[in-house]
C-alpha cells in the first residue's frame, strides 16, 4: 500500500510543478498579451491541464492515506473516463480525418492571427516552422491574416507582404544570416518565393511526418496510457485491500467471543 501511496504523491507533485511553470509563464507576459489570445495560449493550457491533474491525484492520494474508498473511486472512474475519452478521440479523429483536418486548420489560423500578440506562441510557431521547413497552415500565403503582414494595400505595416524569418531557407555556406529574407515574400508567385522561403504549409508537413513516424506516436501514446492504466490498477488493489480489511473486522466483530460470559 506504501508503495501505491508514494505513486500518487508524485504525481500530484508533477502537477504543482505544472501548474507553477503555467502561472509563473502567464504572470511574466504582458497583460495586453495576457487578455489577446487566452484561447491558444500554451500557458493557459498547462495551468488547466496542472489543475485537473492535481485534482484528480488529490483523490488518490488522499484516499490512499486516508483510506477513504469514495475517494480512491472517484480518482479510478476520473482516470478511466479520461482514458477512454482519449480512446475514442483518436478513433473519431482517425474516422474522421477530414474534419480533423479543418479544425488543425482553424487553429492555425488563429495562432497566426495571433503571432505577435503572445510570445509563447511566437516561439511555438517559429519553432514549428523551421523544425517541418514550413510556411502558415496550408501556404505561406496564409501570413496575410495576420495583421503586420496583411498584405492588402492599406496596410502601413514594414512587414506588409512579408512572411517571418522562421519560413526562410537558411543556407549554411553564408556566413551572414539575412533576417530579413522573409520581407514582401506574399508578392511573389510560388516558384519565384521558393528560392527563398519554405512555400508548402505546415499541416502537410505535419500529416507527412505521421504517416512516417507511426510507430513513435504510437510509442508516445502508450506511454501517455500506461501510467493511467496503472493508477486504476493501483486504486482496484487499494479499493479491495480496504475492503477485505473492513469485512475482516465486521466478521470478527460478529464473532467475538466475551471471555468473562
Amino acid at each position: 500500500m506504501y508503495w501505491s501511496q508514494r505513486t500518487f504523491c508524485l504525481f500530484q507533485i508533477i502537477s504543482l510543478v505544472m501548474v507553477s511553470i503555467g502561472m509563473y509563464a502567464r504572470m511574466m507576459k504582458h497583460a495586453e498579451a495576457a487578455l489577446a489570445c487566452l484561447s491558444v495560449d500554451p500557458a493557459i493550457m498547462l495551468m488547466v491541464l496542472g489543475i485537473l491533474m492535481f485534482i484528480i491525484t488529490f483523490c488518490g492520494c488522499v484516499g490512499s492515506l486516508r483510506e477513504n474508498i469514495c475517494l480512491l473511486q472517484t480518482f479510478c472512474i476520473s482516470l478511466t473516463v479520461i482514458f477512454l475519452l482519449q480512446l475514442v478521440a483518436g478513433i473519431l479523429g482517425f474516422i474522421f480525418s477530414d474534419t480533423a483536418r479543418t479544425k488543425v486548420t482553424e487553429m492555425i489560423n488563429n495562432a497566426i492571427i495571433h503571432y505577435r500578440d503572445d510570445i509563447d506562441l511566437q516561439n511555438l510557431i517559429d519553432f514549428g516552422q523551421m523544425e517541418f521547413g514550413c510556411c502558415g497552415g496550408v501556404t505561406y500565403t496564409d501570413w496575410t491574416f495576420n495583421m503586420y503582414f496583411d498584405c492588402s494595400k492599406d496596410n502601413p505595416s514594414r512587414e506588409r507582404c512579408s512572411v517571418p524569418f522562421s519560413c526562410c531557407i537558411i543556407s549554411k555556406e553564408k556566413v551572414v544570416v539575412n533576417t530579413m529574407c522573409g520581407q514582401g515574400m506574399q508578392e511573389l508567385e510560388y516558384l519565384a518565393a521558393g528560392d527563398y522561403i519554405h512555400t508548402s504549409g505546415c499541416i502537410d508537413k505535419m500529416v507527412n511526418w505521421i504517416h512516417s513516424n507511426l510507430f513513435l506516436i504510437g510509442g508516445i501514446a502508450l506511454g501517455l496510457a500506461i501510467p493511467q492504466l496503472v493508477g486504476i490498477l493501483l486504486s482496484q488493489i487499494l479499493i479491495n485491500q480496504i475492503k477485505d480489511q473492513i469485512n475482516l473486522q465486521n466478521y470478527n466483530i460478529k464473532h467475538q467471543v466475551d471471555p468473562w460470559s
